[in-house]
């Protein structure tokens, strides 16, 4: 099992930007696929983004060319650069790990307890 922990939401202005960082511990952290998803009011957890220890990266279409996810192997850290916000992209954001690749909520194995991101127009 994984453990994650999130950091960096908040409140932010149209436009601007925000980055959210996770750790992830625990025996099989260094050789599991991390990322994110996320979850707005009324509505269903989806996948933002994922990256490898390899560094290769996905993306959902709603964020491609806004955000930007990476790793740090050496500290077991992934971050979510995000640009260009938009009010739609307000939610709760979840850290995620599975040592296959997912696209979906239920192929992830750990998740973290989340974090407020909060978009205002």
């Amino acid at each position: 099992q994984v453990q994650l922990a999130e950091s960096g939401g908040g409140l932010v202005q149209a436009g601007g930007s925000l980055r959210l960082s996770c750790v992830a511990s625990g025996r099989t952290a260094s050789n599991s696929l991390l990322g994110w998803f996320r979850q707005a009011p009324g509505k269903e957890r989806e996948f933002v983004a994922r990256i490898s220890r390899t560094s290769t990266t996905s993306y959902a279409d709603s964020v491609k060319g806004r955000f930007t996810i990476s790793r740090d192997n050496a500290k077991n850290t992934i971050y979510l650069q995000m640009n260009s916000l938009k009010p739609e992209d307000t939610a709760i954001y979840y850290c995620a790990a599975s040592p296959l690749p997912f696209g979906l909520s239920v192929e992830v194995s750990s998740w973290g307890q989340g974090t407020q991101v909060t978009v205002s127009a």
